[in-house]
């Protein structure tokens, strides 16, 4: 079970990275393009949602990895979690019923890794 939480939160961080690393990087203009909500939130929200998202993605991996409070693992899946929340709220608001999909999705996986870390296979 060890091996298929660590899988589940890499592939975690890796999409919290894809998700952040944009946001930081890409100017308001193109990023309306494919997240139509930047119109209505201020440009520090936008880069600071992005900043947050790629350091919660380190959380859910370098802890764990170098047994340096590991127990930041699982608190940074909660904030994935409790992220992916506001992302599917924002998206039913929006009518993004696909995009929806996704953020229940990575909702679900970010809220294993928290509950299987915190619980019956912590680091």
């Amino acid at each position: 079970m060890n091996v298929a939480l660590w899988i589940v939160a890499i592939m975690l961080a890796a999409a919290f990275v894809a998700a952040g690393i944009p946001k930081v990087v890409t100017p308001r203009e193109r990023l309306r393009l494919r997240m139509g909500w930047v119109d209505h939130a201020p440009d520090a929200a936008v880069k600071t949602l992005g900043a947050l998202e790629v350091v919660a993605a380190i959380g859910l991996i370098a802890p764990a990895l170098t047994r340096i409070a590991p127990v930041l693992t699982p608190v940074a899946a909660l904030g994935c979690a409790v992220t992916m929340v506001g992302a599917s709220v924002v998206n039913g608001l929006r009518r993004e019923y696909a995009k929806l999909v996704l953020t229940a999705v990575l909702f679900v996986v970010a809220a294993f890794v928290a509950w299987a870390r915190f619980g019956p296979y912590p680091l």
